[in-house]
């Protein structure tokens, strides 16, 4: 009899999606979700392989929320853990989804190395999801934050296609404004091919 390392189960099933959870005792727990592409078993173990490898930073109650997706020959992988009140998140695109995947792993563990004291400041939250070696340890390439401007202005109420416009009048790249229709703080920001996108709160 042949014993797998890892419980898989089925949570969710959706067109366009799947969710699924990979399970180890000693490991962390990944959540990978397929957007117009099959999570097959190579993409699978390729994840668990090489986001395996941030292992040796995570405590194995932490969850790694992982989603592939595909839009013609953009092969996407956005990965978020949230720990201790941050979201570590980041996103890779390329031709191939396997290159996608390693790139994105070394992306987090660059973040993790420079970004390290701002993530364990409380060490005793950050236990929960850290461990101990990661906390302990010194990296070199570790950088302090400088904030070297600062610039105040007032949030008028607008609708996001006006503050669209009014971003473009501006010459800028992002626009913050309170949304006319939900009196929340919003954010729009230029996209590639002249689109825009609309960041909103979330409770």
């Amino acid at each position: 009899m042949i014993l797998c390392p890892r419980r898989l189960r089925l949570r969710r099933c959706r067109i366009g999606g799947c969710h699924i959870i990979l399970e180890r005792d000693d490991s962390m727990k990944f959540v990978i979700l397929g957007k117009n592409i099959e999570v097959t078993d190579g993409l699978r173990a390729a994840v668990e392989e090489k986001i395996g490898k941030l292992e040796r930073y995570f405590t194995p109650e932490t969850e790694v929320h992982v989603t592939l997706s595909v839009e013609k020959d953009r092969q996407k992988i956005e990965v978020t853990i949230p720990v201790k009140g941050n979201i570590i998140r980041s996103e890779q695109v390329s031709s191939d989804m396997y290159v996608s995947i390693d790139l994105v792993e070394e992306i987090i563990e660059r973040q993790l190395k420079k970004y390290k004291s701002k993530l364990t400041d409380n060490q005793q939250a950050a236990a929960s999801y850290f461990k101990k070696d990661y906390i302990e340890k010194d990296y070199m390439d570790e950088e302090e934050i400088k904030i070297i401007r600062s610039k105040k202005f007032d949030i008028k109420p607008m609708y996001p296609e006006d503050a669209c416009v009014q971003m473009e009048l501006l010459g800028h790249t992002f626009f913050v404004f309170i949304n006319a229709e939900t009196d929340q703080v919003n954010v729009v920001y230029k996209r590639k091919g002249n689109t825009y996108g609309l960041i909103e709160p979330e409770a």
